[in-house]
């Protein structure tokens, strides 16, 4: 398996993996992405070098992440320490036909080495409170969680409830 930047080519492959994983997640009674998020901004990543692909050696999409600069939540939550530079993990999935193989575990160390590589001291994501696998999975992988929870409102139906997690890089 090979990680690569993603390529305009990659957004039908992108999409129907996230098309499952939203299936996936739905039926486990995590309703938190939809057709829109977060499908519709994979093409602002791939343009902007920050959407990351786990292909197979046929290019088969394993899994994936953008690596941001920013996050609308970050001033909602108690970082260790804001002075210091941070990346954010979003949009971060796996191939539901490799679920349980540990790919999320190899995916989040290649975050933290991109992070790394990039001279950010932290790496820092938002997972949705209902989103218990993903918080474990973060939680196994040395993510601390920080003390309070940012809402953001989707609609006037839906508002999310997120906790940030972070982890030290350097």
């Amino acid at each position: 398996m090979d990680l690569r930047l993603a390529k305009i080519s990659d957004l039908p492959k992108l999409k129907d993996v996230y098309g499952n994983i939203i299936h996936n997640m739905h039926r486990n009674n995590i309703p938190i992405w939809d057709e829109i998020y977060p499908s519709e901004f994979f093409r602002d990543d791939i343009e902007n070098n920050r959407l990351y692909v786990l292909v197979e050696d046929n290019e088969e999409i394993v899994a994936a992440f953008a690596l941001c600069e920013s996050n609308d939540g970050e001033s909602y939550v108690k970082w260790e320490n804001d002075h210091h530079k941070a990346l954010y993990l979003d949009r971060f999935g796996v191939n539901v036909d490799y679920s349980r193989q540990g790919i999320g575990s190899i995916m989040l160390n290649h975050a933290i080495t991109l992070a790394k590589q990039k001279n950010a001291k932290y790496l820092r994501l938002f997972v949705v409170d209902i989103n218990k696998p993903a918080i474990n999975l973060y939680l196994k992988n040395r993510f601390r969680q920080v003390d309070g929870i940012y809402e953001e409102q989707i609609d006037d139906d839906l508002t999310l409830r997120e906790y940030g997690f972070e982890i030290e890089v350097f």
